[in-house]
């Protein structure tokens, strides 16, 4: 791996003249000789520090910009990543004083390499550089910029580019860094997304994290469990021993008890320590309040209190609630008596059932198709071991399994796509219903919804991918009706081999009670495996109704837990932290470093 001397870097660095903001404070600034350019007086020791250290990274900024890094030469770096939702713009924003692009899903899809640079004026400069041009921006509409500027990078849609786009902040008390903001990970493609986006990202950011000149800044969310994040597990492949990874907690506010052992404990092995973030201070959070307070405020004249108005909220909230229970548990639909879409459990009921049919016909659950060249395809493979022939491996029998159960993988998830979507069209209706007379309520009512429904079909996800890798992992069931289709179907194996094998009459097609007609001329050409191709066509049909079955049962199941939990448990929570703690599309921003 190439590297660059000390002194190529203090050359290349010997145009700028360096001087702190502050004596006071911590960070360093530049000003690029000009003439008739003032230039301040500071304290010695920051001077010292200043001419030595702020020309290297102006020096290292500038090798950047030349795209040295393609050529094999690797640059001090200090690299953020973490998962989706994990906080990351969160802390990026702190550090950088400016808001960067928020939403839903990913939201940024390109390598975001942000210099921060304190300067002494007042007046912030802040521009892009992208394919080899600069854009001008200002606070106030950098988000848009990054937006425009990733669209033309990776185009209009949710994919990932490895082309970087440079963020350069100019501001008073910024600190001087170079950080390089990565691609949350995810690792469920929706729509939109190419099925490879997990390797796509997975891929950029071992790109950046790999060299050893680069720090790994983890982002980690209090609310999860370190050892199952997908970055801690990027970074120990790279940095084994945690030399140069170190982890930003956030969301510390909502952690479950124990965080502090668990950021002590250092079971993840993250070399340099942790830095907690907490919400805003006090303060803060109380002028939200007394903001949201101002909100109530301006609700309709008939308001003439703030009780009033409350009262009212908690009306909406209480009959919200009831209509959906009604509709969505109880599945009665007297209130909507000739709106089938409002006819709850009914459509429910439809869409496990279709689901159910899909699964069934699916060509993983075609018996007659290609009779046993599937098994005798795998078994091929299998028998080439050095092994006593005649004995059919387990090993067999899952990787089987595993191809059944990957074919029919993305039927599950779809069902939970659709089933969320028809749910959140209920919810809204019921929500905005009875919330039509008070239109401030009902702004803050809809976005509570949305974001409800959006997090709670995230995690019914999640559980359906949970339970795809369960059953892929391997084969069991208590279920006594597994034994006894297999030792059914077993049974006719000795007449079918006579059948097939049969070479007086070599029939083509054979009825075989529990398949139906089947085609066996290419079976005559296996026939040393065409035994225990049976045996093993046997198993897979008696526990693949299992599987099929219990999938369904389980998304039943998980469904009808999610819907009560959403009404009777996090409907009500979600509308008053969005109205107390969100209006005017804000809300407390978290992501003040605890001191």
């Amino acid at each position: 791996m190439k590297s660059i001397p000390l002194e190529t870097m203090e050359a290349m660095s010997k145009q700028v003249t360096v001087y702190s903001s502050d004596c006071e404070g911590d960070s360093l600034s530049v000003v690029v000789n000009q003439p008739q350019q003032e230039v301040a007086i500071d304290a010695p020791i920051v001077a010292s520090c200043n001419n030595r250290i702020r020309p290297l990274l102006d020096a290292v900024d500038k090798l950047r910009h030349l795209m040295v890094m393609k050529e094999g030469i690797q640059l001090p770096t200090i690299v953020v990543v973490g998962d989706q939702s994990s906080g990351k713009s969160s802390v990026l924003e702190s550090l950088a004083g400016i808001n960067l692009p928020r939403g839903q899903g990913i939201c940024t899809r390109v390598p975001l390499v942000m210099r921060l640079q304190h300067q002494q004026i007042p007046e912030p400069e802040l521009y892009l550089e992208f394919n080899g041009k600069t854009v001008q921006t200002n606070e106030s509409g950098i988000s848009e910029a990054i937006n425009l500027a990733t669209d033309e990078i990776a185009g209009n849609g949710k994919g990932v580019s490895n082309t970087p786009l440079t963020l350069v902040v100019k501001k008073l008390g910024v600190p001087d860094l170079t950080m390089v903001d990565l691609p949350g990970i995810t690792r469920v493609p929706v729509h939109g997304q190419p099925e490879n986006i997990y390797e796509q990202i997975a891929g950029m950011i071992m790109e950046y994290i790999k060299p050893d000149e680069s720090i790994i800044l983890n982002v980690l969310s209090a609310t999860v469990d370190f050892s199952i994040c997908e970055s801690i597990r990027m970074s120990q492949q790279v940095d084994k021993k945690g030399d140069r990874t170190p982890a930003v907690v956030t969301k510390v506010d909502k952690a479950p008890e124990g965080l502090l052992e668990k950021v002590t404990a250092d079971d993840v092995n993250v070399g340099l320590g942790y830095v907690c973030v907490r919400n805003q201070i006090v303060e803060k959070i109380n002028d939200k309040l007394n903001s949201s307070l101002s909100e109530f405020n301006k609700l309709p004249k008939t308001f003439t209190s703030i009780a009033e108005a409350m009262t009212a909220f908690m009306g909406i909230i209480a009959a919200s609630k009831e209509s959906l229970r009604k509709i969505i548990l109880r599945g009665e639909f007297d209130e909507y008596p000739d709106d089938q879409k409002m006819h709850c459990s009914a459509r429910l009921v439809e869409m496990i059932n279709q689901c159910s049919q899909e699964m069934q016909n699916h060509r993983s659950s075609d018996l007659k198709k290609n009779f046993l060249m599937d098994e005798i395809s795998v078994l091929d493979e299998a028998i080439k071991g050095i092994r006593l022939p005649n004995f059919l491996p387990h090993s067999v029998f899952i990787a089987l399994l595993c191809k059944k159960v990957d074919s029919i993988s993305s039927m599950p998830m779809e069902f939970v796509e659709k089933v969320w979507t028809y749910i959140e069209g209920v919810v809204i209706d019921v929500l905005m219903s009875h919330s039509d007379n008070y239109h401030q309520l009902q702004i803050a009512t809809r976005r509570a919804g949305l974001n409800l429904v959006a997090k709670m079909k995230q995690q019914s996800l999640n559980w359906v991918m949970e339970i795809i890798q369960m059953e892929k992992l391997t084969d069991y069931t208590c279920n006594p009706e597994n034994l006894l289709e297999s030792s059914k179907l077993m049974a006719k194996q000795d007449k079918f081999m006579a059948d097939v094998f049969n070479a007086k009459i070599s029939p083509a097609i054979i009825y075989l009670e529990g398949f139906g007609e089947v085609e066996v001329v290419r079976l005559r050409e296996h026939k040393h495996v065409v035994p225990q191709a049976y045996d093993l066509k046997a198993r897979m049909t008696a526990y693949w109704k299992i599987v099929l079955r219990r999938l369904v049962d389980s998304l039943a199941l998980h469904l009808q837990l999610s819907v009560h939990n959403l009404v009777d448990k996090e409907l009500e929570k979600e509308i008053v932290n969005e109205l107390l703690m969100n209006s005017h599309g804000g809300g407390i921003t978290i992501g003040c470093w605890e001191e």
